[in-house]
């Protein structure tokens, strides 16, 4: 019922958990697109490079993308030095903002885990999560009942 009501995958908006979490950092914007074959999913990177990013699934089909950049010490930068804005995070100054981000996806349960790829290109992390054709069995588990518990 919930299905035909809001299909997928806003039912999830409503009945359960949050799809996306941002966890700390920076808002990383992202495109979320489902195709026939596959969902695929687009975030803006700009700036970093495929050694500070790490996509993971956890907990089963939770998609985790993270960032995590080491701060680097700005050479010959003299001490009468002033920083009025530090926005680009290249500064090991206070000042400067934070460039590590987290995003969660809950995936779908109709798709291939084993068979993610990822790739960084131009400032845009390009994510492709095959679906699996192939029919689920449902998951019933069936409870046995006793006199006591």
């Amino acid at each position: 019922m919930a299905d035909s009501i809001f299909g997928y995958p806003f039912r999830r908006l409503f009945l359960s958990p949050p799809i996306f979490r941002e966890l700390s950092g920076s808002a990383a914007l992202m495109d979320w697109l489902e195709t026939p074959n596959a969902h695929i999913f687009k975030v803006n990177v700009p700036g970093y490079n495929k050694d500070e990013i790490k996509v993971q699934v956890e907990d089963g089909n939770v998609l985790h993308i993270k960032a995590e950049v080491v701060k680097k010490e700005e050479p010959n930068n003299p001490k009468d030095t002033v920083w009025h804005v530090a926005e680009r995070g290249s500064s090991s100054s206070s000042i400067a903002g934070n460039r590590d981000f987290s995003r969660e996806i809950e995936l779908p349960d109709n798709v291939k885990l084993d068979q993610i790829k990822a790739q960084v290109e131009n400032g845009v992390l390009t994510i492709v999560v095959p679906k699996d054709s192939t029919p689920k069995p449902a998951k019933v588990r069936n409870v046995n009942i006793t006199s006591k518990l």
